[in-house]
């Protein structure tokens, strides 16, 4: 890693101050609070598509659209016009068949966040180029036993990804379960950010927002600002939230309610875990039931500290990115929904049924271990950086066991029907969640502590000079793939790799 020079320092200060002022534009046009941005607003539903006798088709449009945020109008890209596009309810044993067209001006394609899919041909193939003005039909076949939850499809060209996340291009996959837990109602809440100048465009980003990963000025509950929702006291709800964020990480807090856990990512677990908090990295999902007690609680976002660049340059960014701790997760909570209880009280909800149990992959033979070391280093000339041939933030390096991502290398080669331990380290100062595509992880040690019981995700966050320990289960489909950190501006930076099963 190379150390930064005074002349560089110098440059990023320049970069810095123009974000700052991008930045003002965004928060001035989101000044003024309360109706004026829409708080208070009934909460909206995304439209629903569901599967009918084992098929869902539909034509996902990716396009300019003009918004409704708050009061004002804002001009973003959207699927099929809305913010966030069509949640689709599918079941497992499912085809889901996407005629997808593109009417961006630049390169895109489909993911399907989270959905044990084949990756090949136009199945959840990273690798598929959707051009400006040209569409692409998906189809996407789930296995009998794919588990039940809440998952995501969004963009995923790479060099594109976290312009257009950050957009508005995004939407919810439900994969519904065969024995649902009895509720009141459910709720999508699909939590994203954004940064819009006074003229409601999307504001422009500057290389050292992505290096740190942007995080936009205002966000947003299924495209609206502090929505309220009501129940009456006694209820119990299911909320699937969505973490569509570019960067941000959610600390969410719901005072004055009951809260538990029962899903992080892939199915249901065994039994609902109480929770005061629940903190998603960018990607992760969580399902919580809501019992509802009388009186007005407030959804709250508390920011996570996810490392800075401070560690890399001794402290000397602070002044450019805020003063110091001004880098990601310094700001106040936000509050991002209010729900209100009154009324009669309901009637008694029911218990909630047990989950089935979770595959433990620790019970199970390992074929092979692998290191995979995410970094980020310095070097790559002052002419990238500031926007030269090689693109933004390349005065940085974002990587991969040292490497950054080429989609005609393979980077990992794996055995269909084996099942692997990975130790995801991560050498620099900012934390990374790690996606892998197709197969989910089980967590089986964080930090240096086993974890107890079967924790299942597909996105799992390695901490700044720490470490993570995972089992993958790589079943079911050959194909090729991607992994990467899902600080999307890190991965368009290169922090990617690509991995084959056979």
């Amino acid at each position: 890693m190379s150390p930064l020079t005074r002349r560089q320092l110098l440059a990023l200060g320049a970069a810095g101050a123009g974000a700052a002022a991008v930045g003002g534009a965004g928060l001035w046009w989101t000044s003024g609070g309360g109706e004026a941005l829409g708080g208070g607003r009934e909460l909206l539903q995304p439209e629903v598509l569901s599967s009918r006798n084992g098929v869902l088709d539909l034509a996902l449009e990716a396009a300019p659209a003009q918004v409704r945020i708050g009061a004002r109008e804002a001009n973003v890209q959207a699927f099929n016009g809305s913010l966030p596009g069509p949640t689709l309810r599918v079941r497992p044993g499912d085809t889901l068949r996407v005629a997808m067209s593109n009417r961006l001006d630049a390169p895109t394609n489909l993911h399907v966040h989270g959905l044990h899919v084949s990756p090949e041909d136009n199945g959840d193939n990273p690798f598929v180029s959707i051009a400006p003005g040209e569409s692409f039909d998906y189809e996407y076949v789930l296995p009998q036993d794919h588990p039940p939850g809440t998952f995501w499809y969004h963009p995923h060209h790479h060099g594109h990804v976290a312009d257009q996340l950050a957009a508005g291009l995004y939407g919810t996959i439900v994969v519904e379960d065969p024995e649902p837990v009895p509720v009141a109602r459910e709720r999508v809440l699909v939590i994203s950010d954004l940064t819009l100048d006074g003229a409601g465009d999307l504001a422009e980003v500057s290389p050292p927002e992505r290096m740190m990963g942007r995080e936009g000025q205002t966000v947003l509950v299924n495209g609206q600002v502090r929505p309220g929702a009501t129940a009456a006291p006694g209820e119990r709800e299911l909320w699937r939230v969505v973490n569509a964020c570019p960067s941000r990480y959610l600390r969410l807090t719901l005072d004055g309610q009951d809260l538990r856990l029962s899903g992080h990512d892939i199915g249901r677990l065994p039994e609902p875990v109480e929770v005061t908090e629940v903190t998603l990295a960018p990607g992760n999902r969580v399902e919580l039931l809501v019992d509802t007690r009388e009186g007005t609680s407030t959804l709250v976002a508390a920011p996570v500290d996810r490392g800075s660049m401070d560690g890399m340059m001794n402290g000397m960014m602070d002044g450019m990115m805020g003063g110091p701790g001004g880098g990601p997760g310094s700001g106040e909570p936000v509050d991002l929904l209010t729900l209100e209880v009154a009324g009669d009280p309901a009637g008694e909800a029911g218990p909630v049924p047990a989950g089935p149990s979770l595959r433990d992959l620790r019970d199970e033979p390992v074929e092979a271990r692998r290191t995979l070391d995410f970094a980020m280093g310095m070097g790559m000339g002052m002419g990238g950086m500031m926007g030269g041939t090689r693109g933004p933030g390349q005065m940085m390096s974002f990587t991969i066991d040292g490497r950054e991502f080429d989609a005609e290398r393979t980077d990992q080669r794996v055995r269909v029907g084996t099942v692997e331990e990975w130790t995801l380290t991560n050498s620099s100062p900012m934390d990374h969640p790690m996606h892998l595509h197709v197969w989910p992880m089980q967590v089986v040690t964080d930090g240096g502590r086993d974890v107890s019981a079967p924790r299942w995700q597909d996105v799992v966050n390695i901490p700044a000079f720490g470490e993570i320990t995972v089992r993958v289960a790589f079943d079911d489909f050959a194909g090729r793939t991607v992994f990467h950190c899902h600080i999307l501006d890190h991965e368009d930076l290169g922090m990617m790799g690509t991995l084959e099963a056979r």
